[in-house]
């Protein structure tokens, strides 16, 4: 069994795009699991991508897969490959209608426990996955950085009691504001910092879109708000946040800086805004996200959580 430096566990989907304007993207490369990875690729790493895939998976995606993330944490099953219409309105709300009739397995699957995962060790883990699952991923990684991102379904459930569960076993937990909103109550971003940290969170990187991130340690009395990133045109907003905890666990594993991690969250992302889907990187990627990177370095702001 191979030991792995990044996994990106969650799901890999077929994006059928309906633009508020009529226009549609058909057959795109998505999926929280595939943007994890393609965050972690932006970042200058080849990550593993962890998820089932349907045996119907489209050859030219197979191909892709294959050219850009180590596939072979991949798991196929016989039920047709989830694929769903995502319909964005003016005011840049989504909602997301499948278009097969099998989803629930495409969201959990494998598990931690699967004995066909190949991979002995992993350095850092990017997972999306409902709290029920954290547990079983710490013990099979015990050594890993696990960022735990929970599913916007459960987040919109507020059952904070099963959310405690996740969070207290993750090194890093990251929800989006409108999630965290939901499941605390509470609006202010700040306060949902100070309620998180003080209920267990050891790292806490909410993911706030437009507004960019709060980013913050238990251990210390002071939060980073790291800048969203301007970019040339933002295209599509689909699997921005997922981008953000992949590049987010690239820049932990490297820097050992929260702040640092935000930043390279920050421009993990705003790759992922500039294009439709989990689209090719450009050549200079390398030289690209560094002069990114360090745009989002000058523009973090220390705050008192006090």
């Amino acid at each position: 069994m191979p030991a792995a430096e990044f996994l990106a566990v969650g799901s890999i989907i077929i994006d059928d795009i309906v633009y508020p304007d009529g226009r549609t993207s058909m057959g795109v490369l998505g999926g929280g699991g595939t943007h994890a990875a393609y965050g972690m690729l932006a970042a200058g790493e080849k990550p593993a991508l962890v998820g089932l895939v349907g045996e119907d998976l489209p050859a030219d995606v197979r191909a892709r897969l294959n050219a850009d993330f180590d596939t072979s944490g991949l798991a196929w099953t016989a039920h047709k490959q989830v694929r769903g219409w995502q319909i964005f309105e003016w005011d840049g709300r989504r909602n997301e209608v499948f278009r097969v009739d099998v989803i629930e397995p495409f969201m959990h699957q494998p598990d931690a426990d699967s004995p066909d995962l190949p991979f002995r060790s992993a350095a850092s883990i990017s997972l999306l996955r409902q709290p029920d699952y954290v547990a079983g991923w710490r013990r099979r990684f015990p050594a890993a950085t696990l960022l735990w991102e929970p599913t916007r379904a459960f987040m919109l459930s507020g059952d904070y009691a099963r959310f405690l569960r996740g969070l207290r076993q993750a090194d890093i937990v990251s929800p989006n504001l409108h999630e965290a909103r939901a499941m605390t109550g509470l609006q202010d971003e700040l306060a949902i910092a100070r309620r998180l940290l003080a209920d267990g969170a050891a790292m806490l990187a909410l993911r706030m879109g437009e507004l960019g991130s709060l980013v913050a340690r238990r251990d210390e009395n002071c939060a980073w708000r790291i800048p969203a990133l301007p970019v040339r045109e933002v295209i599509d907003q689909t699997g921005a946040g997922n981008s953000y905890c992949g590049g987010f666990v690239v820049g932990w594993q490297r820097e050992q800086d929260i702040a640092a991690a935000g930043c390279y969250g920050a421009a993990a992302a705003s790759f992922t805004l500039e294009h439709i889907g989990c689209a090719h990187l450009p050549a200079d990627i390398k030289s690209q996200f560094a002069q990114r990177l360090q745009q989002a370095r000058a523009g973090a702001v220390m705050v008192n959580l006090r």
